[in-house]
């Protein structure tokens, strides 16, 4: 991660001092000098001790930012930029005075072993090589000019329009200023220091200075050694070497001014290698010692990886091991769950009074998250719900397979539940979850984002069917021609092939002239209906997402943009539930349909089937299982992630052994299966979060501070999901379908906001310069990262072949599929792209 400390920001008056000054250097800002400037050996305690004399109580204007760390060693950026003073007040400012703005900042080390980049700027400064050894100016000026001479008069120089009057200028802050001449800054430098218990020690034997400017067509290195060390001011005593860093503005993240000079300068800290280049006496001696460095730093970082391995953690928080599972890691027998509970046990009474009891307090966030969970899990239940049986005709694929069979389905679903939490109930008691280390996180995204394209599809399955029925240009042919639709669109596939004749015949049964006699107004109504609904979803989607991202905007109170991002879900639905059931009465929409005819809560009778029978469903109860186990490790993998900064531990094993408990239940009563679902489960841990937005590079991200880990606001959903079958049908009716596809669409695009593969393949459209500064962007060769993104983009199709197929028995191996990305990812993809480039992908900062 970009370890970069605090930013110092403050506006000093500058002025010349060339009058009572103690001494030469004591006259000087930072790399400041008159035109006589020569070699004066002062260490960094004297030099500061005679600057605080001559300055006096100003000289508090100028300490040094505070150190956080002991004999650390990091780069500094100063950064001078001088402000231009109106005409009218420049005539009132006394002795040439101005205003002087500094900002300075830590850069983190190059990583030579990860940081692709390191190894390509130094190639490329080997390939085109602008060095000069033995340099005898002693200004500054001098040097820089030689050296923007030197790069101007290469053979292969394509900077025709390249301006050397104007690149010097843009190299210091007082050009074209009132005080030109008198206060002659660096405006962008990058020097090595050292943290110590007194402050901070300069490295003054080299100096690198990076410049932007748009006259540049690509990037410039020059490096100069100097016959002798030149005192050039404050912090710059005895600079013996020079790197000059040119690049044009808009450039790729990794490719910019500062980067280029990071990694020269991180060769450049080491004092051995310094001395070195100082006994070289050609060129191909010094770049043969920038070769050797550049190893020598490789290794240094390979060193350091063991340690840092030590403290990796998958994805899902179970430690990772570079050495393949055992059959030892999964024994003795119970061994994860009862870990599980007592990392969780001692935190649990916490769960029911963090936010509630104590000073931090977050009833408000508890109650709108309560408020987005109960809409989140309620409304997309009915949807899928009533889309799954208008598509299949009431017919899902075990009532699908008991029609073909003649078996009772009541009966038949409880045993393929009860076979399905035997084999949860082993897996948590062998430990299976620790094969879910396996599941790099490329794979787990892929898995997430074909869930939320799954969202997506059934929003646009329904939106189709609603045009289908009421966008005809008669009803007549609409009835007619309506299963033919759905079946060359893949919708209205059944098990049942006696149920699906019967509702063909029973539709086209129908008297022609009974459904060819409706009049114009009829046939308009029925449009308006599927454009109203067409109308309805994106609006749904439109205020649901505009609400959700109000928290960024400037308006209101923050407390109250937090409280409509938050609400954002349950506002954009009642909101366009009610403007289509009053506002437009005379349209008629689409409804859900409610049938209160089965009983609930009915035991099933489990001697009723066969042995053959039974031995069938323990078959589909095992894949059904192995669907179950995947989703749910994936889905608490997800929302346990470092980045969401949760603290009270995991516990994978035991909630398994609890989803296969609860299941056994809703099993004998024909009640539908639970696991955790994605994408609510990291939605609702981000609906705890409390987020800020920072910026790096010109980039803005969002990371979260810490998350208010609670079990109240699942707790009020699900009693709220209780209270509302109490309420039916009365809320189907207020609600219609469109709304619930917008609502999908709103999920889907909320989902993926941190999903690296989406990110990547939205790289193909960027241009470079708009790339963030993501850790593979750094890490990996562009042309690498748009392989593995294609190959991911592979697989994803290879899910939704299976995943989205409309035969129902290719859907029972999906869960095989989603095993297969194991292998594929183990073995497959490392004979394309090397291994380092996909750990450095899958890896999470």
């Amino acid at each position: 991660m970009l370890m970069t400390a605090g930013t110092v920001v403050r506006m000093r008056a500058a002025r010349c001092w060339e009058e009572g000054s103690h001494s030469e250097n004591s006259s000087m800002s930072q790399c400041a000098y008159p035109e006589d400037a020569g070699y004066l050996k002062c260490d960094m305690d004297d030099a500061s001790e005679t600057h605080e004399e001559s300055l006096g109580e100003e000289a508090f204007d100028t300490v040094n930012s505070s150190i956080v760390s002991g004999e650390s060693v990091r780069f500094f950026v100063h950064v001078n930029l001088q402000v231009q003073p109106s005409q009218a007040a420049e005539s009132e400012l006394p002795d040439g005075c101005g205003l002087l703005h500094t900002s300075r900042k830590y850069l983190k080390l190059k990583n030579f072993e990860e940081e692709i980049r390191a190894h390509r700027d130094l190639d490329g400064f080997l390939d085109r090589a602008s060095i000069i050894l033995n340099e005898t100016a002693t200004s500054l000026d001098d040097v820089l000019r030689a050296m923007l001479l030197r790069l101007v008069h290469k053979p292969d120089n394509t900077e025709s329009d390249c301006n050397l009057d104007l690149l010097m200028a843009v190299l210091f802050t007082d050009a074209g200023t009132p005080m030109e001449g008198k206060v002659h800054l660096l405006s962008d430098t990058i020097q090595g220091v050292t943290a110590t218990v007194t402050g901070v020690q300069y490295q003054q034997s080299w100096l690198c200075i990076i410049c932007t400017s748009k006259s540049l067509l690509k990037r410039h290195v020059c490096i100069s050694r100097l016959v002798r060390p030149q005192n050039w001011g404050e912090n710059c005593c005895e600079v013996r070497f020079v790197i000059l860093v040119l690049a044009p503005p808009k450039m790729k993240s990794t490719k910019t001014a500062t980067e280029v000079g990071r990694t020269f300068a991180t060769m450049f800290l080491d004092i051995t290698f310094r001395q070195k280049l100082l006994k070289t006496r050609t060129e191909e001696e010094f770049k043969e010692a920038l070769v050797h460095q550049r190893q020598l730093l490789t290794m240094m970082d390979q060193g350091l990886t063991p340690s840092l391995k030590h403290y990796s953690i998958s994805s899902i928080c179970i430690p990772k091991s570079h050495q393949p599972l055992q059959q030892k890691d999964f024994f003795p027998v119970g061994k994860g769950i009862r870990e599980d509970f007592a990392r969780r046990f001692p935190v649990y009474p916490l769960d029911f009074t963090d936010g509630i009891i104590g000073k931090n307090k977050a009833v408000g966030k508890f109650i709108t998250t309560t408020l987005f969970l109960y809409f989140a899990c309620l409304l997309p239940t009915i949807a899928f719900g009533s889309l799954n049986d208008e598509i299949t005709y009431g017919a899902i694929v075990i009532r699908g397979i008991c029609d073909d069979y003649d078996l009772d389905f009541n009966t038949f679903y409880a045993w393929t539940g009860l076979w399905n939490s035997f084999f949860l109930t082993l897996y948590a008691l062998f430990n299976f979850s620790l094969i879910m280390s396996l599941f790099k996180r490329s794979t787990e995204e892929i898995i997430a984002l074909f869930i939320s394209m799954t969202f997506v599809l059934d929003a646009v399955k329904g939106i189709v069917k609603i045009f289908q029925k009421y966008y005809g240009t008669s009803h007549g042919n609409h009835n007619a021609d309506h299963i033919s639709v759905l079946s060359l669109l893949g919708l209205g596939t059944s098990l049942n092939t006696s149920f699906h004749t019967a509702l063909n015949t029973s539709l086209l049964a129908n008297p022609p002239e009974l459904t060819s006699v409706s009049s114009r107004s009829a046939e308009h109504s029925s449009r308006e209906t599927a454009v109203l609904s067409l109308l309805i979803m994106l609006g749904t989607l439109w205020l649901s997402y505009t609400l959700y991202q109000f928290k960024k905007s400037p308006y209101l109170h923050p407390y109250m943009r937090e409280i409509l991002s938050d609400c954002a879900l349950p506002i954009s639905v009642l909101t366009f539930s009610i403007i289509s059931s009053y506002g437009f009465q005379e349209i008629n929409m689409s409804k859900f349909r409610y049938n209160p005819s089965e009983r609930l809560f009915k035991i099933a009778e489990m001697q009723s089937l066969s042995l053959g029978a039974i031995g069938s469903a323990m078959g589909l109860g095992f894949l059904l299982s192995m669907l179950f186990f995947i989703e749910q490790n994936l889905v608490a993998a997800l929302a346990n992630a470092p980045e969401n900064r949760l603290v009270k531990g995991t516990a994978y094993h035991w909630d398994l052994l609890l989803i296969a408990i609860i299941n056994t239940g809703l099993s004998l009563f024909g009640m539908p299966w639970i696991h955790a679902a994605y994408p609510h489960s990291p939605l609702h841990v981000r609906a705890l979060a409390v987020v800020e937005e920072r910026v790096e590079n010109g980039h803005i991200y969002e990371t979260i501070v810490n998350v208010w880990e609670t079990r109240l606001t699942t707790l009020g959903a699900s009693i709220l999901v209780g209270f509302s079958l109490l309420l039916l049908p009365l809320p189907l009716q207020w609600i219609p379908k469109p709304v619930l596809y917008g609502l999908f669409l709103y999920i889907a695009l909320t989902s993926i906001d941190a999903n690296q593969l989406f990110e990547r393949m939205a790289l193909l459209l960027k241009d470079q310069a708009s790339y963030p500064p993501t850790h593979y962007i750094r890490r990996v060769p562009q042309r690498k990262i748009h392989y593995f993104t294609g190959l991911q983009v592979l697989q994803l199709l290879l899910l939704c072949a299976f995943g989205m197929s409309p035969l129902p028995y290719m859907k029972m191996i999906f869960p095989l599929i989603m095993m297969a990305m194991i292998p594929i990812r183990y073995k497959l993809l490392p004979r394309i792209i090397e291994a380092k480039y996909l750990d450095a992908m899958d890896a999470e900062h």
